[in-house]
């Protein structure tokens, strides 16, 4: 069997699939520590980190169905639309699902500080695996939610595959997927708007043991609407796919 991987998507893979395995390889390193994506105002985020933490995934299951979706819709669609603009479009809508993860963080530290900036306010050692949180006063809610803000990275490509599948319904809506648990296929039209309207029930719900970064997939499928909407109106071959 013949599987034709576009440049693009085939490098996408193996970088990933690289960075997993140094992962599990040089576990002593908190490779997610360096290469995830801490809030901004951490002590431990670098610049680097915006790139690096679309290549960083949690476990075997994160990055198997990341990769598949990648596979599955981004070779769709850098076919469509050609290397340079499918690279763009992923690593844009990357950007973009951390920056509304971080704009609902900020929110969310500036509601219990006054401040989205409040230096010194985690120390954290990796070697002790230890966290401090230097505010005083605060409730256990309010240093909960701190603590996982600030000593909390954020990785996987699940921001850039939500632009990805947004693009695809755009793209495609009349496209029959397969979804697990359901018999009968479903237009890409259908079933992606609920897919979001899904994960940004999960946002605003917050439920308790919850570590997934809603807000980045909201984000990301956000980025891909809005620029596959200017590529369309800015191109007049970018047409709707009966």
């Amino acid at each position: 069997m013949n599987i034709n991987i576009p440049p693009v998507v085939k490098n996408l893979l193996i970088i990933n699939v690289i960075f997993f395995i140094a992962k599990l390889l040089f576990a002593n390193l908190h490779l997610d520590y360096y290469l995830g994506a801490f809030y901004f105002d951490s002590p431990q985020f670098g610049i680097w980190q915006p790139i690096t933490y679309m290549f960083m995934h949690a476990d075997y299951m994160h990055i198997f169905f990341n990769m598949f979706a990648l596979y599955s819709f981004g070779s769709i669609l850098e076919v469509h639309w050609g290397a340079k603009r499918f690279i763009n479009f992923y690593l844009i809508t990357g950007l973009g699902a951390l920056g509304l993860q971080w704009a609902v963080q900020a929110f969310e530290v500036y509601q219990i500080t006054g401040s989205v900036l409040n230096p010194n306010a985690v120390t954290i050692d990796l070697a002790s695996e230890m966290i401090n949180l230097n505010i005083k006063g605060l409730s256990v809610p309010d240093a909960n939610t701190l603590m996982g803000i600030y000593s909390g990275p954020m990785v996987g490509a699940s921001g850039a595959i939500f632009g990805l599948l947004v693009a695809f319904g755009m793209l495609y809506p009349n496209v029959e997927l397969y979804i697990m648990f359901i018999p009968v296929p479903v237009k890409a039209k259908y079933i992606i708007p609920v897919y979001i309207v899904i994960e940004l029930f999960l946002g605003v719900a917050k439920f308790q043991g919850d570590s997934v970064a809603h807000y980045a997939h909201l984000g990301g499928a956000l980025i891909g609407f809005i620029l596959v909407k200017l590529w369309r109106n800015k191109n007049t071959f970018y047409d709707y796919y009966d």
